[in-house]
Protein backbone atom coordinates (compact mmCIF):
# COMPACT_ATOMS: atom_id res chain seq x y z
CA UNK A 1 0.00 0.00 0.00
CA UNK A 2 1.32 3.35 -1.09
CA UNK A 3 1.51 6.07 1.11
CA UNK A 4 0.40 9.01 -0.88
CA UNK A 5 -3.10 10.26 -0.47
CA UNK A 6 -5.89 7.92 -2.04
CA UNK A 7 -9.28 9.97 -0.83
CA UNK A 8 -9.62 13.18 -1.54
CA UNK A 9 -13.38 13.92 -0.86
CA UNK A 10 -16.56 11.98 -0.29
CA UNK A 11 -20.31 12.87 -1.35
CA UNK A 12 -23.52 11.87 0.31
CA UNK A 13 -25.87 10.46 -2.20
CA UNK A 14 -28.76 11.53 0.56
CA UNK A 15 -28.37 13.90 2.87
CA UNK A 16 -24.99 13.45 5.20
CA UNK A 17 -21.90 11.26 4.79
CA UNK A 18 -21.33 11.20 8.14
CA UNK A 19 -24.89 9.59 8.92
CA UNK A 20 -25.37 6.89 6.48
CA UNK A 21 -27.63 3.80 7.84
CA UNK A 22 -26.31 0.78 9.21
CA UNK A 23 -27.71 -1.85 11.04
CA UNK A 24 -24.86 -2.78 13.42
CA UNK A 25 -21.87 0.28 14.40
CA UNK A 26 -19.35 -2.90 15.09
CA UNK A 27 -19.68 -4.61 11.82
CA UNK A 28 -19.54 -1.91 9.66
CA UNK A 29 -16.59 -0.43 11.20
CA UNK A 30 -14.86 -3.46 11.44
CA UNK A 31 -15.44 -3.84 7.38
CA UNK A 32 -14.79 -0.19 6.63
CA UNK A 33 -11.86 -0.19 8.57
CA UNK A 34 -10.20 -3.84 6.87
CA UNK A 35 -11.96 -3.24 3.50
CA UNK A 36 -11.71 0.43 2.63
CA UNK A 37 -8.64 1.03 4.80
CA UNK A 38 -10.09 3.70 7.14
CA UNK A 39 -9.50 4.46 11.07
CA UNK A 40 -12.20 5.13 13.45
CA UNK A 41 -12.13 8.40 14.99
CA UNK A 42 -15.55 9.29 16.96
CA UNK A 43 -17.89 7.04 18.44
CA UNK A 44 -20.90 7.46 20.27
CA UNK A 45 -24.13 6.03 21.65
CA UNK A 46 -26.62 8.98 22.08
CA UNK A 47 -28.63 10.32 20.67
CA UNK A 48 -27.98 7.06 18.48
CA UNK A 49 -24.99 4.40 18.11
CA UNK A 50 -23.10 6.00 15.54
CA UNK A 51 -19.02 5.98 14.33
CA UNK A 52 -16.84 8.12 12.01
CA UNK A 53 -14.45 6.82 10.03
CA UNK A 54 -11.62 8.39 8.22
CA UNK A 55 -8.71 7.99 5.46
CA UNK A 56 -6.75 10.65 4.53
CA UNK A 57 -8.45 13.37 6.11
CA UNK A 58 -11.83 12.07 4.36
CA UNK A 59 -14.76 11.04 6.77
CA UNK A 60 -17.36 8.82 6.34
CA UNK A 61 -19.95 8.02 8.81
CA UNK A 62 -22.74 5.78 10.37
CA UNK A 63 -25.82 5.56 12.27
CA UNK A 64 -27.89 3.21 13.61
CA UNK A 65 -30.43 5.35 12.31
CA UNK A 66 -33.49 3.70 10.81
CA UNK A 67 -32.69 4.28 7.00
CA UNK A 68 -32.59 2.17 4.27
CA UNK A 69 -29.26 1.41 3.15
CA UNK A 70 -29.80 0.19 -0.24
CA UNK A 71 -30.96 4.03 -0.81
CA UNK A 72 -27.83 5.47 0.06
CA UNK A 73 -24.15 5.83 0.00
CA UNK A 74 -21.28 8.37 -0.76
CA UNK A 75 -19.70 9.30 -4.11
CA UNK A 76 -16.06 9.02 -3.52
CA UNK A 77 -13.29 10.97 -5.38
CA UNK A 78 -9.76 9.31 -5.45
CA UNK A 79 -6.16 10.32 -6.51
CA UNK A 80 -5.73 7.22 -8.30
CA UNK A 81 -8.49 5.20 -9.21
CA UNK A 82 -6.39 2.14 -10.53
CA UNK A 83 -4.86 1.67 -6.91
CA UNK A 84 -8.21 1.72 -5.56
CA UNK A 85 -9.93 -0.89 -7.59
CA UNK A 86 -6.86 -2.53 -6.55
CA UNK A 87 -6.79 -2.33 -3.03
CA UNK A 88 -10.33 -3.47 -2.68
CA UNK A 89 -9.75 -6.39 -5.25
CA UNK A 90 -7.01 -7.86 -2.97
CA UNK A 91 -9.66 -7.75 -0.19
CA UNK A 92 -12.03 -9.63 -1.95
CA UNK A 93 -14.22 -6.80 -3.06
CA UNK A 94 -16.49 -6.98 -6.11
CA UNK A 95 -16.07 -4.21 -8.62
CA UNK A 96 -19.08 -3.04 -10.38
CA UNK A 97 -19.64 -1.24 -13.63
CA UNK A 98 -15.53 -0.11 -14.19
CA UNK A 99 -16.52 2.44 -17.05
CA UNK A 100 -15.61 5.93 -17.91
CA UNK A 101 -18.88 8.58 -17.18
CA UNK A 102 -19.10 12.14 -18.50
CA UNK A 103 -20.93 15.00 -16.73
CA UNK A 104 -20.91 18.45 -17.05
CA UNK A 105 -18.32 18.26 -19.93
CA UNK A 106 -15.80 16.66 -17.90
CA UNK A 107 -15.09 12.63 -18.18
CA UNK A 108 -14.57 10.39 -15.39
CA UNK A 109 -13.04 6.75 -14.87
CA UNK A 110 -15.72 5.25 -12.37
CA UNK A 111 -16.52 1.60 -10.33
CA UNK A 112 -19.28 0.90 -7.74
CA UNK A 113 -19.01 -0.81 -4.55
CA UNK A 114 -21.77 -2.37 -3.20
CA UNK A 115 -20.57 -3.44 0.59
CA UNK A 116 -22.19 -6.16 2.56
CA UNK A 117 -24.82 -2.97 4.85
CA UNK A 118 -26.29 -2.46 1.34
CA UNK A 119 -24.50 0.85 0.87
CA UNK A 120 -23.23 1.91 -2.41
CA UNK A 121 -20.13 3.81 -3.17
CA UNK A 122 -19.19 5.66 -6.56
CA UNK A 123 -15.68 5.58 -6.70
CA UNK A 124 -14.44 8.06 -9.26
CA UNK A 125 -11.33 10.07 -10.81
CA UNK A 126 -11.48 12.47 -12.99
CA UNK A 127 -9.59 11.88 -16.81
CA UNK A 128 -7.36 14.95 -18.31
CA UNK A 129 -7.98 15.19 -21.94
Amino acid sequence: MSGEVLFKAAYPFQADVERLPVQDIDEAAKWYCNTFGMEEIERRSEPRPAVVLARDGVKIGFEVNGGDASQDGAAVLVADIHRARDELTAKGVSIGNWRIDERDGSKFQVFFVIAPDGLCYYFHQPLND
